[in-house]
C-alpha cells in the first residue's frame, strides 16, 4: 500500500502531523508513506525517518508552474490513499492531484475551508478531542486505524551549527532558549519583557540564554539581548535542522505559540509557553511538567468570537486596543520558568537531552 500525507505547512502544524506518519508505520509496516509539503518547511521532513518521498510544492511566485510540477511528480507513482490533514482548498487539491483512488479529508466541522470537502472521495470524523495532534490522528479512522499514540520520531543528529560557511555555534551547557518571534502579531510578547525574563534566569538560576530568530526577526532578537542585562545572546542564523539541534540541546524553551515551541515539545525539551489569543488546550505543549501562561479564553478577541457558534481556538489579529498577550506580566513568566527549572533539577535532568 502507498499512502500520501498532505500537510503543506505551517511549521508547527507539520510537527503536529508527524504522529500520523508514525501511526501508519506501526499499523502498516510494509506501506510506503510519502508526504506533500510546502518548500519552506521541507527540511523538517529530513528529520523524520521512515518516510518515502518528500514531494515539495514549489509555488511561491510561480503558482501555476509549481502546481503543474507537483502533479507530474505525484503521478510518477500510484497512490492507494491520500490523506489531507490540513483541511484547506489547496491541500485538498494536492491530495486530489495525486490520482489516489481514495482521497480522505476531515468532516465539514473540522475543515478550515469547507469547500475542500468537494475534492474528497470520503471524510473522517475525528470525534471531539481538544488537542490538534489527537484530531490529526483521527483521520486514520478511515483506514481502520484506532492508534492514538503521540509518537514523534524525529532524528536530530546534526550539530547546532550556523552552517558550513559560518562559524560553528555550540550553545552554552544548560542554556535557556528564548523565542520572541511569531508570524502573527497576536503571538508576539514584547521583546523587552523577554529580556527581563532572561535577566531573571541569569540572576536566579545562573543559566545563560540564547535568543533564536528567523528571517526578518533579527532586530527583535537584538532587542531581547539588549534588555537582558547581559544574560542573553542572539543565536547565529540557523536553518530548521540546526534549530532542531539547538532546541534539543537547550535546558528549556520560553516561547509563544509558534513552530519552535511545538518542535521543542516534540523533541522532549522542557517548555514554558505564552498564549494570548490562542487556546493552549488545542495547541499547547502536552507534557504535564511543562508550563503555560495564558490569557485565553479571557482574551477580549476570543470572547468576541465565541458568540459566533464556531470553535474559537485562535485569533490572528486583536481587535482590542491592547493585545491579549500583553496582559501577561513578566512576573508570571518568571514564576513559570522557576517552576519548570525546579522540576528539571528535582528530577535530576541534566538540562539537555541526548540526540
Amino acid at each position: 500500500m502507498r499512502v500520501l500525507i498532505v500537510r503543506l505547512g505551517a511549521f508547527g502544524d507539520v510537527v503536529h502531523a508527524i504522529p500520523v506518519a508514525a501511526a501508519l508505520g506501526r499499523r502498516f509496516p510494509d506501506a510506503v508513506v510519502d508526504w506533500v509539503i510546502d518548500e519552506r518547511y521541507a527540511p523538517l521532513l529530513d528529520l523524520v525517518p521512515g518516510l518515502g518521498r518528500r514531494v515539495v510544492l514549489r509555488a511561491r511566485g510561480r503558482a501555476l508552474a509549481g502546481w503543474a510540477a507537483l502533479r507530474r511528480e505525484l503521478r510518477e507513482v500510484p497512490y492507494d490513499v491520500a490523506l489531507d490533514v490540513q483541511g484547506l482548498g489547496k491541500s485538498a487539491l494536492a491530495a486530489r492531484l495525486s490520482g489516489a483512488s481514495r482521497v480522505v479529508g476531515f468532516s465539514t466541522p473540522f475543515l478550515r475551508e469547507r469547500w475542500a470537502r468537494w475534492l474528497y472521495t470520503e471524510t473522517a470524523d475525528p470525534g471531539r478531542p481538544r488537542h490538534v495532534v489527537d484530531r490529526n490522528l483521527g483521520i486514520l479512522g478511515a483506514l481502520g486505524v484506532a492508534d492514538r499514540e503521540w509518537d514523534f520520531p524525529i532524528r536530530v543528529d546534526a550539530p547546532p551549527a550556523a552552517g558550513a560557511s559560518r562559524r560553528r555555534f555550540d550553545p552554552p551547557n544548560g542554556c535557556v532558549v528564548i523565542n520572541p518571534n511569531a508570524a502573527w502579531p497576536t503571538k508576539r510578547w514584547p521583546p523587552e519583557r523577554y529580556g527581563a525574563v532572561a535577566a531573571h534566569v541569569g540572576r536566579a538560576h545562573g543559566r545563560p540564554c540564547v535568543v533564536i530568530w528567523g528571517p526578518g526577526d533579527e532586530a527583535r532578537a537584538a532587542a531581547v539581548a539588549a534588555a537582558s542585562d547581559g544574560a542573553a545572546t542572539p543565536a547565529p542564523p540557523t536553518g530548521l535542522v540546526e534549530l532542531a539541534a539547538l532546541l534539543r540541546a537547550g535546558a528549556l524553551l520560553v516561547s509563544g505559540d509558534t513552530g519552535p515551541l511545538h518542535l521543542a515539545a516534540a523533541l522532549g525539551t522542557p517548555v514554558v509557553g505564552l498564549y494570548g489569543s490562542s487556546d493552549p488546550a488545542r495547541n499547547g505543549p502536552w507534557s504535564p511538567d511543562d508550563e503555560v501562561v495564558s490569557a485565553f479564553p479571557d482574551c477580549a478577541c476570543a470572547a468576541g468570537r465565541a458568540g459566533s457558534g464556531r470553535e474559537v481556538h485562535m485569533v490572528r489579529r486583536c481587535r482590542a486596543t491592547r493585545a491579549c498577550l500583553d496582559g501577561i506580566a513578566v512576573e508570571q513568566v518568571c514564576a513559570a520558568v522557576d517552576r519548570r527549572l525546579q522540576r528539571i533539577e528535582r528530577g535530576g535532568e541534566a538540562g539537555s537531552r541526548d540526540a
